[in-house]
Protein backbone atom coordinates (compact mmCIF):
# COMPACT_ATOMS: atom_id res chain seq x y z
CA UNK A 1 0.00 0.00 0.00
CA UNK A 2 1.11 3.80 -0.66
CA UNK A 3 0.65 6.47 1.91
CA UNK A 4 0.08 10.12 0.55
CA UNK A 5 -0.84 13.14 2.90
CA UNK A 6 -4.28 14.55 2.33
CA UNK A 7 -3.91 17.47 0.04
CA UNK A 8 -1.48 20.06 1.70
CA UNK A 9 -2.06 18.93 5.53
CA UNK A 10 0.00 16.77 7.40
CA UNK A 11 -2.55 13.59 7.53
CA UNK A 12 -1.05 10.40 5.90
CA UNK A 13 -3.64 8.27 4.30
CA UNK A 14 -3.70 5.01 1.97
CA UNK A 15 -3.71 5.56 -1.14
CA UNK A 16 -7.03 3.73 -1.41
CA UNK A 17 -10.33 4.79 0.78
CA UNK A 18 -12.44 2.65 2.32
CA UNK A 19 -16.51 3.44 1.15
CA UNK A 20 -18.29 2.13 4.11
CA UNK A 21 -21.46 2.49 2.94
CA UNK A 22 -22.19 -1.01 1.55
CA UNK A 23 -21.36 -2.49 5.19
CA UNK A 24 -24.92 -1.79 7.30
CA UNK A 25 -27.90 -3.81 8.73
CA UNK A 26 -30.00 -3.81 5.64
CA UNK A 27 -33.29 -3.37 7.69
CA UNK A 28 -32.28 -0.02 9.19
CA UNK A 29 -31.66 1.63 5.79
CA UNK A 30 -33.12 1.98 2.31
CA UNK A 31 -30.73 -0.15 0.89
CA UNK A 32 -31.23 -3.90 0.83
CA UNK A 33 -28.18 -4.62 -1.09
CA UNK A 34 -26.06 -3.72 2.41
CA UNK A 35 -23.97 -6.22 4.57
CA UNK A 36 -24.93 -6.99 8.17
CA UNK A 37 -22.46 -7.27 10.64
CA UNK A 38 -21.20 -10.28 9.89
CA UNK A 39 -20.70 -10.63 6.35
CA UNK A 40 -19.14 -7.16 6.41
CA UNK A 41 -16.35 -7.78 9.38
CA UNK A 42 -14.20 -9.73 7.33
CA UNK A 43 -14.02 -7.18 4.75
CA UNK A 44 -13.01 -4.70 6.96
CA UNK A 45 -10.44 -6.92 8.08
CA UNK A 46 -8.46 -7.58 4.55
CA UNK A 47 -8.74 -3.73 3.56
CA UNK A 48 -6.81 -3.64 7.01
CA UNK A 49 -4.62 -6.56 6.41
CA UNK A 50 -4.02 -4.76 2.54
CA UNK A 51 -2.53 -1.82 4.31
CA UNK A 52 -5.90 0.33 4.20
CA UNK A 53 -5.83 2.60 6.62
CA UNK A 54 -8.49 5.11 5.37
CA UNK A 55 -12.02 4.66 6.41
CA UNK A 56 -15.23 6.85 5.17
CA UNK A 57 -18.75 6.11 6.34
CA UNK A 58 -21.42 8.48 7.29
CA UNK A 59 -24.20 8.68 10.14
CA UNK A 60 -26.50 8.85 7.18
CA UNK A 61 -25.74 5.49 5.92
CA UNK A 62 -28.35 2.53 7.13
CA UNK A 63 -29.41 4.73 9.75
CA UNK A 64 -25.72 4.99 11.60
CA UNK A 65 -25.83 1.41 11.39
CA UNK A 66 -22.56 1.63 9.35
CA UNK A 67 -20.81 3.72 11.77
CA UNK A 68 -21.63 1.15 14.83
CA UNK A 69 -20.25 -1.65 12.58
CA UNK A 70 -17.41 0.34 11.34
CA UNK A 71 -16.48 1.30 14.69
CA UNK A 72 -16.80 -1.80 16.25
CA UNK A 73 -14.46 -3.77 13.88
CA UNK A 74 -11.79 -1.20 13.44
CA UNK A 75 -11.87 -0.49 17.49
CA UNK A 76 -11.16 -4.67 17.48
CA UNK A 77 -8.84 -4.95 14.03
CA UNK A 78 -6.91 -1.42 13.97
CA UNK A 79 -4.95 0.32 15.85
CA UNK A 80 -6.76 3.97 16.13
CA UNK A 81 -3.75 5.91 15.83
CA UNK A 82 -2.89 4.16 12.73
CA UNK A 83 -6.62 4.74 11.66
CA UNK A 84 -8.08 7.67 9.41
CA UNK A 85 -11.81 7.64 9.88
CA UNK A 86 -13.97 9.88 8.37
CA UNK A 87 -17.64 10.42 8.60
CA UNK A 88 -20.06 12.46 7.54
CA UNK A 89 -22.84 15.02 8.96
CA UNK A 90 -26.22 16.75 6.70
CA UNK A 91 -28.62 13.58 6.24
CA UNK A 92 -31.70 13.11 7.75
CA UNK A 93 -31.32 11.15 10.88
CA UNK A 94 -34.86 11.48 11.97
CA UNK A 95 -38.54 13.07 11.55
CA UNK A 96 -39.00 16.47 12.36
CA UNK A 97 -37.27 20.14 12.93
CA UNK A 98 -33.64 19.46 13.27
CA UNK A 99 -33.04 16.21 12.08
CA UNK A 100 -30.86 17.23 8.75
CA UNK A 101 -29.26 20.16 7.78
CA UNK A 102 -25.62 21.86 8.73
CA UNK A 103 -27.14 23.89 11.16
CA UNK A 104 -25.38 24.82 14.63
CA UNK A 105 -27.53 22.35 16.15
CA UNK A 106 -27.52 19.62 13.60
CA UNK A 107 -23.94 19.50 13.65
CA UNK A 108 -23.03 19.52 17.32
CA UNK A 109 -25.87 16.80 18.10
CA UNK A 110 -24.61 14.83 14.97
CA UNK A 111 -20.71 14.73 16.15
CA UNK A 112 -21.59 13.08 19.28
CA UNK A 113 -23.97 10.67 17.99
CA UNK A 114 -20.88 9.58 15.60
CA UNK A 115 -18.65 9.52 17.82
CA UNK A 116 -21.02 7.03 20.25
CA UNK A 117 -22.11 4.93 17.61
CA UNK A 118 -17.95 4.80 16.25
CA UNK A 119 -17.09 4.18 19.47
CA UNK A 120 -14.06 6.70 19.18
CA UNK A 121 -13.78 10.17 21.03
CA UNK A 122 -12.63 11.59 17.28
CA UNK A 123 -12.76 11.04 14.27
CA UNK A 124 -9.76 12.42 12.07
CA UNK A 125 -11.99 13.41 9.29
CA UNK A 126 -15.39 15.27 9.70
CA UNK A 127 -17.41 16.34 6.23
CA UNK A 128 -20.19 18.00 5.54
CA UNK A 129 -22.12 15.73 3.18
CA UNK A 130 -23.80 18.08 0.85
CA UNK A 131 -23.99 21.63 0.93
CA UNK A 132 -27.40 23.01 2.86
CA UNK A 133 -28.82 26.04 1.13
CA UNK A 134 -31.59 26.64 4.08
CA UNK A 135 -28.19 27.67 6.33
CA UNK A 136 -26.20 30.35 6.44
CA UNK A 137 -22.73 28.99 5.30
CA UNK A 138 -20.93 31.04 8.20
CA UNK A 139 -23.08 29.64 10.83
CA UNK A 140 -21.75 25.82 9.07
CA UNK A 141 -18.20 26.45 9.07
CA UNK A 142 -18.23 27.70 12.68
CA UNK A 143 -19.41 25.28 14.19
CA UNK A 144 -17.25 22.99 12.27
CA UNK A 145 -14.93 25.40 13.63
CA UNK A 146 -15.75 24.75 16.97
CA UNK A 147 -15.93 20.67 16.45
CA UNK A 148 -12.48 20.82 15.82
CA UNK A 149 -11.18 23.21 18.41
CA UNK A 150 -13.32 20.96 20.97
CA UNK A 151 -10.67 18.14 19.57
CA UNK A 152 -13.71 15.54 18.15
CA UNK A 153 -12.39 16.07 14.89
CA UNK A 154 -8.89 16.68 13.70
CA UNK A 155 -9.75 18.04 9.93
CA UNK A 156 -12.51 18.79 8.15
CA UNK A 157 -13.82 18.22 4.59
CA UNK A 158 -16.73 18.81 2.21
CA UNK A 159 -18.61 16.86 -0.36
CA UNK A 160 -20.00 17.68 -4.08
CA UNK A 161 -21.06 21.45 -4.38
CA UNK A 162 -20.27 24.05 -6.99
CA UNK A 163 -16.75 25.15 -7.53
CA UNK A 164 -18.33 28.90 -6.77
CA UNK A 165 -19.43 27.31 -3.41
CA UNK A 166 -16.03 25.83 -1.82
CA UNK A 167 -14.27 28.75 -3.13
CA UNK A 168 -16.71 31.17 -0.94
CA UNK A 169 -16.48 28.62 2.04
CA UNK A 170 -12.68 28.79 1.95
CA UNK A 171 -13.06 32.19 1.45
CA UNK A 172 -15.46 32.60 5.04
CA UNK A 173 -12.84 30.38 6.85
CA UNK A 174 -9.98 31.90 6.09
CA UNK A 175 -11.13 35.52 7.21
CA UNK A 176 -12.79 34.48 10.71
CA UNK A 177 -9.99 32.75 11.80
CA UNK A 178 -11.98 29.22 11.37
CA UNK A 179 -10.42 25.96 10.14
CA UNK A 180 -10.26 25.47 6.19
CA UNK A 181 -12.18 22.55 4.55
CA UNK A 182 -9.27 20.08 3.75
CA UNK A 183 -10.62 17.82 1.24
CA UNK A 184 -13.67 17.77 -1.21
CA UNK A 185 -15.48 14.42 -1.56
CA UNK A 186 -16.84 14.94 -5.18
CA UNK A 187 -18.50 12.72 -7.92
CA UNK A 188 -15.20 11.65 -10.67
CA UNK A 189 -14.78 8.29 -12.86
CA UNK A 190 -14.32 7.87 -16.44
CA UNK A 191 -18.32 8.62 -17.27
CA UNK A 192 -18.49 11.77 -15.62
CA UNK A 193 -15.69 14.41 -16.19
CA UNK A 194 -16.97 17.20 -14.75
CA UNK A 195 -15.01 18.48 -11.83
CA UNK A 196 -12.15 18.43 -13.92
CA UNK A 197 -13.52 22.05 -15.05
CA UNK A 198 -13.46 24.24 -11.82
CA UNK A 199 -13.84 22.10 -8.77
CA UNK A 200 -10.27 20.30 -9.18
CA UNK A 201 -8.18 23.27 -10.55
CA UNK A 202 -9.83 24.76 -7.33
CA UNK A 203 -8.36 22.01 -5.07
CA UNK A 204 -4.76 21.91 -6.44
CA UNK A 205 -4.45 25.71 -5.66
CA UNK A 206 -5.89 25.39 -2.15
CA UNK A 207 -4.00 22.65 -1.37
CA UNK A 208 -6.92 20.39 -0.96
CA UNK A 209 -7.25 17.06 -1.11
CA UNK A 210 -9.72 15.02 -3.21
CA UNK A 211 -11.15 11.89 -2.51
CA UNK A 212 -13.39 10.91 -5.42
CA UNK A 213 -16.67 8.69 -4.31
CA UNK A 214 -18.12 6.31 -7.23
CA UNK A 215 -14.79 6.02 -9.16
CA UNK A 216 -16.37 2.66 -10.74
CA UNK A 217 -19.54 4.51 -11.56
CA UNK A 218 -21.42 2.30 -9.32
CA UNK A 219 -20.07 -0.87 -10.59
CA UNK A 220 -20.97 0.02 -14.03
CA UNK A 221 -17.16 -0.15 -15.20
CA UNK A 222 -16.61 -3.04 -13.94
CA UNK A 223 -18.64 -5.04 -16.06
CA UNK A 224 -20.46 -5.41 -19.72
CA UNK A 225 -23.29 -2.85 -20.88
CA UNK A 226 -26.73 -3.89 -19.60
CA UNK A 227 -25.38 -6.26 -17.07
CA UNK A 228 -27.07 -5.82 -13.66
CA UNK A 229 -26.71 -6.10 -10.08
CA UNK A 230 -29.27 -6.19 -7.35
CA UNK A 231 -27.71 -3.13 -6.21
CA UNK A 232 -28.15 -1.40 -9.89
CA UNK A 233 -31.98 -2.23 -9.89
CA UNK A 234 -32.60 -0.99 -6.54
CA UNK A 235 -30.36 2.15 -6.45
CA UNK A 236 -32.92 5.07 -7.40
CA UNK A 237 -30.11 7.78 -6.72
CA UNK A 238 -27.70 5.87 -8.75
CA UNK A 239 -30.09 5.90 -12.13
CA UNK A 240 -30.10 9.91 -11.98
CA UNK A 241 -26.06 10.05 -12.52
CA UNK A 242 -25.76 7.85 -16.30
CA UNK A 243 -27.43 7.38 -19.49
CA UNK A 244 -26.94 5.15 -22.40
CA UNK A 245 -24.70 7.77 -23.82
CA UNK A 246 -22.04 6.44 -21.32
CA UNK A 247 -21.94 2.69 -23.41
CA UNK A 248 -18.77 3.57 -25.20
CA UNK A 249 -16.68 4.72 -22.58
CA UNK A 250 -18.31 1.26 -20.81
CA UNK A 251 -17.13 -0.97 -23.95
CA UNK A 252 -13.40 0.91 -24.36
CA UNK A 253 -12.90 -0.16 -20.54
CA UNK A 254 -14.06 -3.65 -21.45
CA UNK A 255 -11.22 -3.34 -24.21
CA UNK A 256 -8.16 -2.13 -22.66
CA UNK A 257 -8.70 -4.86 -19.68
CA UNK A 258 -9.42 -7.74 -21.99
CA UNK A 259 -6.10 -6.16 -23.85
CA UNK A 260 -4.38 -6.94 -20.41
CA UNK A 261 -6.10 -9.66 -19.60
CA UNK A 262 -6.96 -7.99 -15.78
CA UNK A 263 -10.60 -6.81 -14.30
CA UNK A 264 -11.98 -3.82 -15.46
CA UNK A 265 -12.27 -2.26 -12.07
CA UNK A 266 -8.77 -1.66 -12.47
CA UNK A 267 -8.29 -0.05 -15.07
CA UNK A 268 -11.53 2.40 -14.37
CA UNK A 269 -9.67 3.48 -11.16
CA UNK A 270 -5.93 2.78 -12.28
CA UNK A 271 -7.44 6.57 -14.87
CA UNK A 272 -8.74 7.63 -11.73
CA UNK A 273 -5.53 7.83 -9.84
CA UNK A 274 -3.08 8.43 -12.02
CA UNK A 275 -4.98 12.69 -12.45
CA UNK A 276 -2.20 14.34 -10.17
CA UNK A 277 -4.96 16.24 -7.93
CA UNK A 278 -6.71 12.61 -6.63
CA UNK A 279 -5.47 12.26 -2.83
CA UNK A 280 -7.60 8.67 -3.16
CA UNK A 281 -10.98 7.14 -4.50
CA UNK A 282 -13.12 5.91 -2.41
CA UNK A 283 -13.76 2.27 -3.32
CA UNK A 284 -17.11 0.63 -1.92
CA UNK A 285 -16.87 -3.73 -1.62
CA UNK A 286 -19.17 -6.28 -1.05
CA UNK A 287 -16.77 -8.89 -1.93
CA UNK A 288 -13.23 -9.46 -1.49
CA UNK A 289 -12.15 -9.32 -5.12
CA UNK A 290 -13.29 -5.76 -5.20
CA UNK A 291 -10.92 -4.90 -2.34
CA UNK A 292 -7.96 -7.07 -4.07
CA UNK A 293 -9.18 -5.55 -7.10
CA UNK A 294 -8.58 -1.66 -6.03
CA UNK A 295 -5.15 -2.48 -4.07
CA UNK A 296 -3.88 -4.48 -7.75
CA UNK A 297 -5.11 -0.70 -9.41
CA UNK A 298 -2.25 0.84 -7.48
CA UNK A 299 0.44 -1.08 -9.55
CA UNK A 300 -1.72 -0.24 -13.46
CA UNK A 301 0.26 2.06 -15.11
CA UNK A 302 -1.84 2.94 -18.16
CA UNK A 303 0.17 3.84 -21.45
CA UNK A 304 -0.73 6.97 -23.76
CA UNK A 305 -2.62 5.00 -26.32
CA UNK A 306 -5.11 3.33 -23.39
CA UNK A 307 -5.60 6.39 -22.23
CA UNK A 308 -6.72 8.02 -25.50
CA UNK A 309 -9.02 5.24 -26.13
CA UNK A 310 -10.79 5.14 -22.47
CA UNK A 311 -11.43 9.08 -22.98
CA UNK A 312 -12.28 9.01 -26.76
CA UNK A 313 -15.69 8.57 -26.11
CA UNK A 314 -16.55 10.99 -23.31
CA UNK A 315 -19.16 13.35 -23.88
CA UNK A 316 -19.89 16.69 -21.70
CA UNK A 317 -22.47 15.47 -18.61
CA UNK A 318 -24.89 18.21 -16.43
CA UNK A 319 -23.65 18.39 -13.14
CA UNK A 320 -24.75 15.39 -10.94
CA UNK A 321 -24.35 13.86 -7.35
CA UNK A 322 -24.73 17.39 -5.83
Amino acid sequence: MDYVKLGSSGLDVSRIVMGCMSFGEPHRGPHEWTLDEDVSRPLIRQALDAGITFFDTANVYSAGSSEEIVGRALAEYGHRDELVIATKVHGRMFDGPNGAGLSRKAILSAIDASLTRLGTDYVDLYQIHRWDPKTPIEETLEALHDVVQAGKARYIGASSMYAWQFSKAQHLARAHGWTPFRSMQDHYNLLNREEEREMFPLCADEGVGVIPWSPLARGLLTREWGTTTNRSETDEFGKTLYDAGDRAVVEAVGQVADVRGIPRAQVALAWVMRNPVITAPIVGATKASHISDAVAALDVELTDDEVATLEKGYRPHEPAGF
